[in-house]
């Protein structure tokens, strides 16, 4: 392809911020143009003394607040586009379905870690006995054995645990850490903590707001297992991966095609399809979904197939091309460590109320979605038996309610503004940093009581975090300043240009024919008289439209 661009634009070198699972440490990296995705997670992993890293991966929200994983196979700056400043985030991308099968105690401490945001972020619902636990877990990690001179009253309301914290289930943490946890060091209560989490069916859910065919506002959450449903407090449905054939997108519509083998003899098809707030986020749907199946399903990576989907009479749809191992591939990848276990470096601090993220909309405001709720699933085995579509083709299941929410609605899943690395004001905010008439209280909460590192990444502020080495950090022309080193540049793209251009000119072309051909004006009698006008007319022009009259005539 080619591409137009500054000459010396491959060695301008630009700046990104990343932030880490724990919010208090942050990453800054320089990249060139054509580093690509894989460059910068290499970079992190290495940081953090990572050697597992087929589990993790940068994730970054564009300007309209949709989020994407870093491909490591493309340039980064292909994919962040005009993102400014640039900003990633460290994630779990595949939740291994064992934990205890890595075989480093470092790539556990930062699942351990991905897991605590999942709770507390509302991904991880379980009921109100298992929620206390694993509160008492965390607590027990980072307080260490209750010292009843140090720890006083309800020490544990001082800590946000919980997307939804009630005095009750405070009062179950406390109980549960000062009769069940002493003596447990951290290693201990992050290995409970681990057990216990991944035994849920909401463990590496990621859930994605959709509507189903009777406009019915759910989640979809995809994970090792499978693809789910959640509608409010249920569980409506559970496709395991060996059950779907086929997963497509076509504009905002995802679709996923389902084989079902209960008589080998007689297999039974169906086709289930959910709407998506918007084609952007359809299509990240998708890739989410695909590269799940394909990551836990492959026995090898070289059996990827390039998967295209979304593509229409204008547009080339959306290709993927699976990149990096499967999880057969590192399961079998069983040779000895070469390297001595590496230290873990615990901040033993836990986030407090006041600096916490708050319940945010996990999609803009007036989206057509609607007041999408999450409801809460009590404890459920990956054994227990799965619902099934009935033969209206409505999703089924059964009510799952649990007293971790008493009113039964739980607060909007912060599935974006949870690492909202969008470092712009929000759209709509005036001059002064106010938001607009007719925006509610979450919109106000979303503005301005972001968590403190989230502000102070934004504003540039380099209080209260800390790089890898333990030094406070400074701003940098990349966060929060106008940029020094010329990111606003960006290679041209003729295709991009060529077939939209391509396509304007013929069928201009094609209308001038027609009026040059059909019309008896002596403003175009000269152009008709012309030989080549003439040989056109006779061999092309006329053969077609009588193609044309006899179709019409054979349908109407």
């Amino acid at each position: 392809m080619l591409k137009f661009g500054n000459k010396g634009e491959a060695s301008v070198s630009h700046k990104c911020t990343i932030r880490l699972l724990d919010d208090s440490e942050v990453i800054e990296c320089e990249f060139q143009s054509h580093h690509k995705g894989k460059y910068l997670l290499e970079f992190v992993c290495r940081q953090l003394n990572l050697i597992e890293k087929d589990y993790f991966a940068l994730r970054y929200v564009d300007a309209n607040k949709q989020r994407h994983w870093l491909d490591p196979a493309k340039t980064v700056l292909k994919q962040i586009k005009e993102l400014d400043p640039i900003l990633f985030s460290f994630r779990v991308k595949f939740y291994p379905p064992d934990p205890f099968k890595l075989k480093e105690e470092i790539t556990r401490y930062q699942l351990y870690l991905q897991l605590r945001r999942d709770l507390l972020h509302g991904r991880l619902y379980c009921s109100a006995p298992e929620a206390a636990l694993l509160g008492a877990y965390v607590i027990q990690g980072d307080l260490g054995d209750y010292d009843p001179e140090e720890h006083e009253g309800n020490y544990v309301a001082e800590h946000k645990l919980l997307l939804k914290q009630t005095i009750k289930i405070e009062e179950d943490i406390m109980e549960l850490h000062q009769t069940q946890m002493r003596g447990q060091s951290p290693e201990t209560t992050e290995t409970n903590f681990l057990r216990k989490a991944y035994q849920l069916d909401t463990y590496g859910i990621d859930p994605h707001p959709v509507k189903d065919h009777r406009s019915n506002p759910l989640y979809l959450g995809i994970n090792h297992s499978g693809i789910i449903t959640l509608q409010g407090s249920r569980k409506t449905n559970h496709f395991k991966w060996n059950e779907v054939q086929k997963i497509n997108y076509e504009g905002k519509m995802f679709i996923i095609h389902l084989v079902f083998n209960e008589d080998p003899r007689n297999k039974k098809k169906h086709t289930v399809g959910f709407k998506c707030p918007s084609s952007s986020a359809c299509r990240h749907v998708w890739r989410c979904a695909v590269e799940q199946m394909l990551f836990f399903t492959l026995q090898s990576s070289s059996e990827a197939p390039a998967v295209v989907s979304g593509g229409g009479l204008f547009s080339w749809g959306t290709k993927l091309r699976y990149s990096g191992r499967t999880e057969k591939e590192i399961q079998e990848d069983i040779g000895p460590l070469r390297r001595e276990e590496p230290a873990i470096k615990r901040t033993g601090s836990l986030r407090r109320k006041a600096s916490s993220v708050p319940a945010t909309p996990s999609t803009p405001v007036g989206t057509e979605l609607g007041d999408i709720r999450y409801g809460s699933l009590p404890r459920a085995n990956h054994s227990a038996p799965d619902t099934r579509l009935d033969g209206s083709g409505l999703l089924s299941g059964s009510d799952l309610s649990s007293p971790y929410c008493p009113d039964g609605t739980l607060p909007l899943l912060e599935t974006v503004a949870e690492d909202q690395e969008l470092s712009s004001k929000p759209r709509g905010v005036d001059e002064g940093g106010h938001p607009p008439l007719g925006y509610g209280d979450y919109y106000f909460r979303d503005s301005f009581e972001m968590n403190a590192p989230e502000m102070e990444v934004k504003s540039g502020r380099g209080a209260g975090l800390t790089n890898r080495e333990g030094l406070a950090l400074q701003p940098h022309p990349g966060v929060g300043a106008a940029p020094v080193t010329g990111g606003g540049n960006r290679s041209f793209n003729l295709l991009r240009v060529f077939v939209p251009s391509f396509l304007a000119v013929a069928l201009l072309l094609t209308v001038v024919l027609v009026l040059v051909l059909e019309t008896n004006s002596e403003l175009f009698s000269g152009l008709r008289a012309l030989p080549e006008i003439v040989i056109l007319r006779q061999e092309y022009y006329e053969p077609a439209k009588e193609f044309f009259r006899q179709k019409l005539a054979s349908i109407f």
